[in-house]
């Protein structure tokens, strides 16, 4: 809530009194099973139920300073209202479709993804495309020693360690990191792929949670150490270039369509690219932006329709998209299951390792070190898509989100093929 002296509090700047009156609209069809299904009913709930637990989040002490704030409180209250079935099952199946069948999330990060390469100044793109892989190859080599040799010392095993908790943790996420993961194992070990997505998922679901909680931090430092971060810039060199993104602009509402159409057809380009490049769909949408951002191919009034309609989107449903990752994608029960000792602290020294192996190399070759470790370290620690947006979100960096996708899908597939040597070493 902010205070205001002449308009009191609010919320998503409407009055406390005009808030409630929704949020008891919204609630009472939810629970009297009046919620209209698609997303006229999952946006109005994501929306209330998202900006109450993000203002909460946010003021919650310790939480606000040092866990990440409205981020994480939004991604697993909402998981734990719909595992402990405080709200109705009716309502968690809406905003589930809606994330999913809908695509709710492609449709947020498209959005980002495209606004923010084409509002990216030319010159930086080259320069930070350039020498990122090295950034993420740091995370990963840092992170798979680190968790070994923790593993080892404290009588886990080293193999084990790297093959059942690191991996999976900066494999990319769910889809393009466990399940294909699951199947890599299962072949090579002749188990139930199954079985080994048991062993996998619990990783994955603590590992997120810890990127996020880690994100936070970073920005905490970053506040108290200033040399450490660009506050959202990627690289130093950035700071002495005039980025487009940060010209004023009067908000034009024709472009903001022109943002919506460019976002989209950009991922439905990623998804024909697809059909014939076993890359994922993302990866190949970042990869066509950025081509036709670097060629100066596209007007720039098209590309400030782009950034506008980025803003917009960033600004206004971030919140709503957090509550349905708590909803469709966090496992609670995984994630408490899986509370040891042992187990925590390798999951712990995996994103720690991420963090500070793609810090170290992106020092060396030009970016702030705090938000390569949030890049390039903590977006490939994290769930994927929807761990991206929780980590960028939680460290206060959206406009990060090109990178954290590149780290996602293209770092994600390099996992698998690291995996598959890995495995054939081991056995």
């Amino acid at each position: 809530m902010t205070l205001n002296e002449n308009k009191g509090f609010q919320i998503m700047g409407i009055s406390l009194p005009m808030f409630a009156l929704l949020t008891i609209v919204v609630l009472g069809a939810t629970y009297m099973g009046a919620l209209p299904k698609g997303m006229i009913g999952a946006f109005p709930l994501m929306m209330i139920v998202g900006a109450v637990l993000n203002e909460f989040g946010n003021r919650l002490p310790i939480v606000k300073d040092y866990l990440g704030g409205g981020a994480i409180v939004i991604i697993f209250v909402s998981a734990a209202l719909v595992t402990y079935g405080i709200l109705p099952e009716s309502s968690k199946e809406i905003m589930t479709n809606f994330m999913k069948g809908e695509g709710f999330l492609s449709f947020y990060i498209a959005a980002l993804i495209t606004g923010s390469i084409l509002g990216m100044d030319r010159k930086l793109l080259i320069s930070a495309s350039v020498r990122y892989l090295p950034v993420i190859l740091g995370g990963v080599m840092a992170s798979l020693g680190l968790t070994g040799l923790i593993g080892l010392i404290m009588g886990y095993g080293a193999k084990e360690a790297i093959l059942y908790i690191a991996i999976p943790i900066m494999g990319g996420g769910m889809g393009a990191g466990a399940v294909p993961l699951s199947q890599i194992f299962g072949q090579a070990l002749n188990v139930d792929p199954a079985q080994m997505m048991s062993k996998m998922v619990p990783a994955l679901a603590l590992g997120n949670a810890m990127a996020i909680v880690v994100a936070g931090l970073l920005d905490k430092v970053g506040k108290k150490k200033s040399s450490l971060t660009g506050n959202g810039k990627l690289m130093k060199s950035q700071e002495a270039v005039k980025e487009e993104a940060s010209e004023e602009m009067k908000l034009d509402y024709k472009l903001m369509g022109i943002g919506i159409l460019l976002s989209t057809t950009f991922f439905v380009w990623g998804k024909i690219l697809g059909k014939f490049i076993p890359i994922h769909s993302y990866a190949l949408m970042i990869i066509s932006v950025a081509i036709v951002k670097v060629l100066g191919i596209m007007p720039e009034k098209y590309e400030k329709g782009a950034f506008q309609w980025f803003r917009f989107v960033m600004t206004n449903f971030t919140p709503a998209l957090l509550v349905g990752i708590g909803v469709a994608y966090t496992d609670l029960n995984a994630v408490i299951n899986s509370l040891s000792i042992i187990y925590i602290v390798l999951v712990f020294t995996t994103v720690v390792g991420a963090t500070i192996g793609s810090a170290f190399v992106g020092h060396l070759l030009g970016f702030y070190p705090i938000e390569a470790s949030i890049t390039g370290g903590l977006c490939m620690a994290n769930m994927g898509g929807t761990g991206d947006v929780a980590v960028l979100s939680a460290s206060k960096r959206m406009e990060l989100m090109p990178f954290a996708q590149i780290s996602s899908r293209i770092g994600g597939a390099c996992m698998l093929i690291l995996a598959t040597s890995l495995l054939s070493i081991f056995l």
